[in-house]
C-alpha cells in the first residue's frame, strides 16, 4: 500500500454520500487522490459536503439520484460517463431503515422502501457502472451492509433482509466480476454513531463513528490486485 495519492486519477462514485457514513468515505477516497461523485436525493446536502472537501483541496462532484429509480441511476452513469469516462469505485451506500415495529404491523409502504432502497438500488447501481468498470478493466464495489445482516433484529426484519440480501447479492457477483479483474466486498458494520438507528441508551463514545467505515474502505480499495478482503465485520472495541 502506498501513501499519499494512492488514487489519483481514478474516478469514484459514493452513493449516499451527503453525510453519515458516505460523506466520511468520500473524505477518505477524495484523500487519497480520487475524483469523488457524491450522489443522494438532497441537492443541498450534497454540495455542502462536496464545498467542505473542495476548501480541502479535493476534488468532489455532488449529483442528484434517486437509486430506487432505473432512469436516475441510468442518467447518473450517463453524466459520469460523459465527463470521466470511466468509474473505478462504487461504493453502496445509501441505505434507510425502520427499527422499532413488528413486521406484522409494519406498513407495505415501509417494507417497500426498505427494500427499494437497500437491494433493488444498489442492483439499479451495479447494473448500470459495472459495465464502465469492465470496459475500464478493473474495479472495486464495496456494499455497506450492517451487523444486522448477519444477526436477527427484532422490529426490523425488514432491514435485516434487505442486508441479509445485500449480502447473499455481494457474494455472488464477487463471483461474477472477479474475472474482470472487478473486486467487489461488503462492510457489515455494528451501530455507528450517526442518524440512522436507534441508539438509545447508548453511549456515542463507544459506537463505531463513520471514519471507522471509511478506514476499512481505504484498506480494501489500496490493496495490491491479487487480493482482496471479500467481508469485513466491524465491531466497536467496547458494546455501547
Amino acid at each position: 500500500m502506498q501513501d499519499g495519492k494512492h488514487l489519483s486519477g481514478q474516478v469514484a462514485i459514493v452513493t449516499g454520500g451527503g453525510r453519515g457514513i458516505g460523506a466520511a468515505i468520500a473524505a477518505t477516497l477524495a484523500e487519497l487522490g480520487a475524483i469523488t461523485v457524491i450522489c443522494g436525493r438532497t441537492r443541498n446536502t450534497l454540495e455542502k459536503t462536496a464545498e467542505r472537501l473542495r476548501t480541502a483541496g479535493h476534488r468532489c462532484e455532488p449529483m442528484e439520484c434517486d437509486i430506487t429509480d432505473l432512469s436516475s441511476v441510468q442518467k447518473l452513469a450517463a453524466q459520469v460517463e460523459q465527463a470521466f469516462s470511466r468509474t473505478d469505485i462504487l461504493v453502496n451506500n445509501a441505505g434507510v431503515g425502520g427499527f422499532a415495529t413488528p413486521l406484522h404491523q409494519l406498513p407495505p409502504e415501509e417494507w417497500e422502501r426498505t427494500l427499494n432502497t437497500n437491494l433493488r438500488g444498489v442492483y439499479y447501481m451495479i447494473r448500470s457502472f459495472a459495465p464502465l468498470m469492465i470496459r475500464g478493466g478493473k474495479g472495486d464495489i464495496i456494499n455497506i451492509s450492517s451487523g444486522a445482516g448477519k444477526n436477527p433484529l427484532p422490529n426490523g426484519a425488514a432491514y435485516a433482509a434487505s442486508k441479509w440480501g445485500l449480502n447473499g447479492l455481494s457474494y455472488s457477483i464477487a463471483e461474477e466480476l472477479r474475472n474482470y479483474h472487478i473486486r467487489v466486498a461488503v462492510i457489515c458494520p455494528g451501530s455507528v454513531h450517526t442518524e440512522l438507528g436507534p441508539h438509545t441508551g447508548k453511549d456515542p463514545g463507544k459506537m463505531l463513528q463513520p471514519e471507522d467505515v471509511a478506514h476499512v474502505v481505504k484498506m480494501m480499495v489500496t490493496q495490491a490486485p491479487q487480493s482482496f478482503a471479500s467481508e469485513v465485520v466491524l465491531r466497536p472495541t467496547q458494546k455501547p
